[in-house]
């Protein structure tokens, strides 16, 4: 049976580029910080590249192979607080390339999903040095239907709304957001909600990464659209209580997947 609520924690961090070590031992220190604070979330969800940053003319030497080192941790922290964990996402280094990959982790430690960013930002270079991905991003926690998305990944609306259509009722964006695009991130993060009637929680990095500043503003949205929680530009942990049976009310308070006409779109 599906949870009825979740209590969500967004780690909103600063991330040394370049550096793993010092974003390995930060990660460490913000899951065990959100853990021993107010109420336990039911689920923590982490930035985008927060293991090395957008250090992508060294990204072949310092990715994660397999995501193993990332996988073990998460894997571990998971199961031993019995929390759900979004895991942002990593340079992911496997035989064909370099990846942008999330890894999300039941309350088990077991791994319940994973996705890798399909859609990769011409203006930072990813094309020239990552490897896109070639499924979505669809998963289930606590009897939730769940999916993944990264960063600009939310300026494609057909992708959202495909996973909407499967069943999705809450949407995860990890994101390395800069200024200054502020109003476009609040925007579309509001309009997937609202188009596709679900929940989305975004979790955006804070800092500066060469002379590219970061905003912050992680959010969690409900589906019709309310802010319900939002960080400002420092380096938090955003919480909130989403009340997951507002997916099928808002769905049948305006039913607009009955009267989407399919065969005029394409």
């Amino acid at each position: 049976m599906a949870q009825s609520t979740w209590n969500v924690a967004l780690l909103q961090m600063d991330i040394a580029i370049g550096e793993p070590e010092r974003n390995y031992s930060k990660l460490e220190s913000l899951l065990q910080q959100a853990v021993s604070e107010e109420g336990k979330p039911d689920v923590i969800v982490i930035p985008e590249m927060w293991n090395t940053g957008y250090a992508l003319d060294r990204i072949h030497e310092l990715a994660d192979p397999a995501g193993e080192r990332t996988k073990t941790l998460l894997s571990a922290f998971s199961r031993e607080h019995g929390v759900n964990i979004v895991g942002g996402s990593i340079a992911e280094k496997r035989e064909g390339g370099i990846y942008n990959t999330t890894y999300i982790f039941d309350r088990e430690g077991n791994e319940a999903g994973s996705y890798s960013k399909i859609h990769l930002f011409r203006l930072m270079d990813e094309e020239k040095y990552l490897q896109a991905g070639e499924s979505v991003g669809q998963l289930e926690l606590d009897g939730v239907s769940a999916g993944s998305m990264i960063c600009y990944d939310i300026r494609f609306p057909e992708l959202s709304r495909k996973l909407a259509l499967e069943g999705v009722q809450v949407l995860f964006v990890p994101a390395e957001w800069p200024n200054p695009r502020l109003h476009h991130w609040r925007t579309l993060l509001q309009a997937r909600a609202i188009e596709n009637q679900m929940f989305v929680i975004s979790c955006n990095r804070v800092g500066i990464s060469g002379t590219t500043e970061f905003f912050g503003h992680s959010m969690v949205i409900d589906p019709w659209g309310e802010v319900l929680a939002e960080g400002d530009g420092s380096e938090q942990i955003i919480r909130a209580t989403i009340d997951l049976g507002l997916v099928d009310e808002v769905r049948k308070r305006i039913p607009i997947f009955e009267d989407r006409r399919p065969g005029l779109y394409s």
